[in-house]
């Protein structure tokens, strides 16, 4: 895990400068080693500074920012025949050896050929760079769940694992890089082709038993395959369906589950987190904050998400918690349940497209999960790198996300007026033994669960400024070159 960065440019000047202050602008994603390459050189060292790029000039460069999450995880770029590689991220299941000397194997003496492999074979959580001698070939996991951006200008192309460090180097509007998708990056900017993207398959005809049982299967899979190199991991729980089936999935694996739940004082969720994980029998940390704390943690949070979108601030603020209460308990790896609202028709909006007809509804489910890289996933990576957390997501898993999209719309949601929803998900939550008072538990939303919402509307209305504009004003300070 760390940090991506590479550069080309467009009017044959150097890049290594640019290269070298992206990845100072992304130490916080991994500090454990840095490296920088050119198509046929490569430099690593414990701190950029150490990086010795006196004699080193080149058109193209790329650059890494190591986060060592496992023991086989070694520091990046690694040079190949007549080529340069990173790779960031995890490919599921693992390989034996690390996944960036498989890659690399894998490249051989053709990258140019090989790359689409990469996207095409694998499943994972990951991005990737090559450096060629005129060009960089980078790419992206199906569903997006490692960050990328990329953006020109008129004398550079490159590609960053967050936005700010393309800002830095004058690149303005950064975009997020398409999931599934290849892209060739020469003097002349981006061109993009498609790999291995989700494709949103025609209702399956299946009944709401055997749904369950082969969702449960394909869910203990995903889990097992997040899980198989790592011996412990901590839980982002709230005691709602999604979190809990995580957590049981994760105890399945037979290996250490913590069990980590946020809020602010008083709120009622707290209880139901502390009962259900009772009854699930797993060790939980529950953490209190208060009106302070938010307002501490709002810029922390808007620097990293780098936007001023108050349902993902409202979001990202428990999940920073979370993340950090992670790394002081010594846990490297995070697991989620994001993805499970968007495939199984959690959110209550859903009611209404499917009033509309299962057409609509189908076409609204598939747009949210393979939107979910820029709404969701970007953010929540970027939240938890700060903390040198590894988020994974066993309900973002292609096989998953294929089969929850095929499901006909009346396994999910039950009627236009279906509370619940998320029919088949809440069954197989009942069939991993779960009691009805998690199975069966209304969805409430995070910000809202937490008391984040409220504490943030309360904030604003001192200042007399709406959420929005508080929000919006404390972006400017964090970014007040924007």
């Amino acid at each position: 895990m760390g940090a991506i960065a590479a550069a080309i440019s467009k009017k044959g000047e150097d890049t290594v400068p640019s290269v070298r202050s992206m990845l100072i602008r992304l130490k916080h994603r991994g500090t454990d080693a840095h490296g920088i390459a050119t198509p046929n050189s490569t430099r690593t060292a414990n701190s950029i500074e150490q990086i010795s790029t006196k004699n080193v000039r080149s058109d193209i460069a790329l650059g890494h920012n190591l986060c060592q999450i496992l023991p086989k995880d070694h520091p990046q770029p690694v040079l190949g025949e007549n080529h340069a590689l990173v790779f960031e991220g995890r490919i599921f299941p693992p390989f034996g050896v690390s996944d960036v000397d498989a890659i690399l194997g894998m490249l051989g003496s053709n990258p140019r050929k090989n790359a689409r492999s990469i996207i095409k074979r694998f499943d994972g959580s990951y991005t990737f760079a090559i450096t060629c001698q005129d060009m960089v070939i980078a790419g992206r996991d199906v569903l997006g769940i490692a960050p990328l951006y990329y953006g020109e200008n008129e004398t550079t192309a490159a590609i960053a694992s967050e936005r700010k460090a393309l800002w830095l180097i004058g690149i303005e509007a950064a975009k997020s890089f398409p999931p599934g998708t290849l892209a060739v990056i020469n003097c002349r900017g981006f061109r993009f082709k498609p790999i291995r993207t989700l494709a949103q398959p025609s209702p399956n005809p299946m009944y709401m038993k055997p749904a369950a049982r082969c969702l449960q299967t394909l869910l203990i899979e995903s889990m097992r395959r997040r899980l198989s190199d790592t011996k412990r991991a901590a839980v982002a729980f709230s005691g709602g369906l999604d979190s809990s089936i995580v957590a049981v999935l994760a105890k399945l694996c037979t290996v250490e589950v913590q069990l980590i739940t946020v809020g602010l004082k008083g709120q009622r969720e707290l209880e139901h987190a502390k009962a259900a994980a009772k009854v699930l029998e797993i060790p939980l940390h529950l953490q209190t904050y208060t009106l302070d704390d938010v307002e501490k943690t709002l810029p922390k949070v808007l620097w990293l998400i780098e936007e001023p979108d108050v349902m993902k601030a409202e979001i990202a603020i428990p999940l920073f918690w979370t993340a950090e209460i992670a790394a002081k308990l010594d846990f490297r790896i995070l697991l989620a349940g994001q993805g499970a609202d968007e495939l199984f028709g959690g959110y209550q909006r859903y009611l209404k497209d499917y009033a509309a007809g299962i057409e609509v509804i189908c076409d609204s489910m598939y747009h949210d999960i393979i939107m979910c890289h820029e709404k969701n996933f970007q953010r929540d990576n970027q939240v938890c790198s700060f903390h040198k957390v590894e988020l994974r997501l066993p309900f973002a898993d292609r096989e998953v996300a294929s089969f929850a999209l095929g499901l006909p719309p009346r396994l999910k949601i039950e009627s236009s007026e279906d509370l619940l929803r998320k029919r088949v998900l809440r069954l197989t939550a009942e069939n991993l033994g779960q009691p009805q008072s998690i199975a069966g538990r209304p969805k409430k939303a995070i910000q809202y669960a937490t008391g984040v919402n409220k504490a943030l509307r309360r904030l604003a209305r001192v200042e007399g400024s709406t959420l929005r504009e508080y929000v919006e004003r404390y972006l400017q300070e964090v970014y007040p070159e924007r």
